[in-house]
Order: C-alpha cells, then sequence, then structure tokens
C-alpha cells in the first residue's frame, strides 16, 4: 500500500512540475505514465482478494 500511494505522490508532483514549468512538457508525460502503471498495479494487487494477505507474528 505505501508503494501505491508513494507513486500517486510522484506521479502528481511530475505532473506538476511537468505542467508549470516551461520546456518540462516531458515531466508531464513521465508523470502521466507513472499514474497509468500505478493504477494498473493497484488493479491486479486488489484484484487477488484477501487470502494473500501477510501473516502478523
Amino acid at each position: 500500500m505505501r508503494l501505491f500511494l508513494l507513486l500517486i505522490i510522484v506521479a502528481i508532483i511530475l505532473g506538476i512540475i511537468g505542467a508549470t514549468t516551461k520546456g518540462l512538457f516531458y515531466l508531464l508525460i513521465i508523470g502521466i505514465l507513472v499514474l497509468a502503471a500505478d493504477l494498473v498495479y493497484g488493479a491486479v494487487r486488489f484484484r487477488r482478494g484477501g487470502s494473500h494477505h501477510r501473516r502478523v507474528r
């Protein structure tokens, strides 16, 4: 879950920097790609169900 949220934050930051800074449009594109990859990762992870949770000792 931490990785999912971290990638969302990184994608938002890259998108904001890429959209506001002249000449760094590629950061916006990278942010969009990171966001899309994160959403796919989240969908695959949450689709597995509750049977794959780690056991707490």
